[in-house]
């Protein structure tokens, strides 16, 4: 399997991944908003190719925190969404496009990312709930659904320093986009 960031040239492969992964085009559309939308910006997109085949595509956006950390600005990106097809799941297509992702934005001095998706998913892959940390969405969270509002830190010592809540990009600032 091969990773590498999307380019203009694959919004084509991205958009299909999308769709057949999530069986609708809502992702897709949303995907495409996203990465027109400069509020989003700098982005993180990622594609996986099997046999020279898109089978895998994550994106991650541009957010901030409605409080600073002593004075300064936290680095905060929004995971959403990951898109594996069908028969490429349960190969680690998923996992890989996370680990990824995750070094590329440490090192580009990313300090914390932000998921809402599957409590049973991401944990794995070192997220843990956010909520309980003083870490809010954009929009409440509903309770049966609180431990899918996750976050891990990119750097040590960020957790438990800041009490806030996410803001997103435009794109991504919709209620609906916010249950689980």
């Amino acid at each position: 399997m091969q990773i590498r960031k999307a380019l203009d040239s694959d919004l084509t492969d991205v958009l299909k991944v999308e769709k057949l992964a999530f069986g609708e085009d809502d992702e897709a559309q949303l995907v495409d908003n996203l990465l027109k939308d400069e509020t989003a910006k700098p982005l993180l997109s990622l594609l996986a190719f099997e046999n020279d085949k898109a089978v895998g595509h994550i994106l991650f956006t541009r957010a901030q925190l409605s409080e600073q950390i002593d004075g300064k600005d936290v680095s905060v990106a929004l995971l959403a969404p990951l898109a594996v097809l069908p028969k490429a799941q349960n190969k680690g297509v998923g996992g890989k496009l996370i680990q990824t992702g995750l070094e590329q934005l440490s090192e580009s001095f990313v300090e914390l990312v932000f998921v809402l998706g599957h409590p049973g998913y991401y944990p794995k892959h070192g997220f843990t709930p956010a909520g309980c940390l003083g870490l809010d969405a954009p929009y409440p969270i509903p309770v049966k659904d609180a431990g899918a509002w996750m976050v891990q830190a990119l750097c040590p010592d960020i957790i438990g320093n800041v009490k806030a809540k996410v803001i997103c990009a435009n794109a991504l600032d919709k209620p609906e986009y916010w249950q689980e």
